[in-house]
């Protein structure tokens, strides 16, 4: 590699030991340093040596009238037998030495009609050198611009991919919320739905204690009881006709055995187990059996009681019903 480099430069104008030593001082790592650094001492450069083809010229030089006398060969003949030593340009007639000068020239004067030539370009002129150190120059900065155009459209390129990191990131967190509110939302619906459940265990479980309270009642009663009772709710009935007549809802104030205090309106001819499942439903004094009972005047509800209306128990159009610990 670094006997192709000091071609490169050796053709660019500069001496062999120079090219050798720029090589050298930059690390031979390529063309590019090795000229700044020449174009840095510029002004130490030596005169490029003569051109090596020369030296063959008079060996070419003496074969030629053998050829001609074994040939005979015209001299169209020997000028297409001839090596190429330049590049020429067909519009203006100038020589080039090397690939990266036809380039240079192409570029500046637009022409774009090269052809290869037998003519050996002399060596450069000081005219030239400053020409070739202008040239190059000029590449070095349009290689500098694009490595700085290069690595700002890498920069521009990191940046994109960052934010677009970014923006994945916020969306699958928002997305990851979204389901833990789901998730939110379907527990607190089960939850509901248990809640419901339970209420209505302990509705069915109401109704089954007073079915069986009115079978152990029935049970236990006797015809001669039934005769002699039988008159009483006709009495009852026919005392309390006027007062029921009157009221069709009672309002019941409850207070729990926490001291907070439960309004709600019944119905008169609902019985007092309705006001115990609405206590079930609605307390907040924890849980645990629980009786009930009245101030004015006293009196404490026993199991038969809950499946009697509340308007023949006294509680109508109002009432204070007090909730307190069942002691077992």
């Amino acid at each position: 590699m670094s006997s192709g480099v000091i071609d490169i430069l050796v053709d660019m104008g500069f001496s062999m030991s120079k090219a050798e030593k720029a090589l050298e001082i930059t690390g031979n790592k390529g063309v590019e340093p090795a000229m700044e650094w020449l174009l840095a001492h510029s002004d130490e450069a030596e005169p490029a040596p003569e051109p090596s083809v020369g030296e063959s010229a008079p060996a070419l030089a003496a074969d030629a009238p053998i050829q001609d006398d074994v040939a005979g060969a015209s001299s169209q003949t020997v000028s297409t037998t001839e090596t190429a030593k330049s590049m020429k340009c067909d519009v203006c007639g100038k020589l080039f030495k090397s690939n990266l000068e036809v380039e240079f020239h192409a570029t500046k004067s637009g022409h774009d009609r090269f052809s290869e030539s037998t003519e050996e370009k002399k060596p450069l002129s000081e005219e030239e050198k400053r020409e070739q150190l202008k040239m190059l120059e000029e590449k070095l900065k349009q290689k500098r611009k694009e490595r700085e155009e290069q690595e700002k459209k890498n920069a521009f390129e990191r940046e994109k991919n960052r934010i677009r990191s970014g923006k994945e990131m916020s969306e699958a967190r928002k997305k990851l919320e979204e389901l833990e509110m789901q998730k939110l939302l379907e527990q607190r619906k089960r939850e509901k739905a248990e809640e419901k459940e339970a209420k209505q265990r302990v509705r069915a479980q109401i109704e089954a204690d007073k079915a069986a309270r009115r079978a152990k009642a029935a049970a236990e009663s006797s015809p001669s009881v039934n005769t002699v009772s039988a008159p009483l709710p006709i009495i009852s009935s026919s005392a309390s006709t006027h007062h029921r007549k009157d009221y069709t809802e009672t309002r019941l104030q409850l207070r729990l055995t926490n001291g907070q205090t439960l309004t709600q309106s019944f119905g008169s001819k609902e019985q007092l187990s309705a006001v115990r499942l609405f206590i079930e439903m609605n307390r907040t004094d924890g849980n645990g059996p629980f009786q009930l009972m009245t101030t004015f005047p006293k009196k404490v509800f026993t199991d038969e009681d809950y499946d009697t209306p509340l308007d023949v128990l006294g509680l109508v159009p109002s009432a204070v019903v007090i909730v307190q610990k069942k002691v077992e």
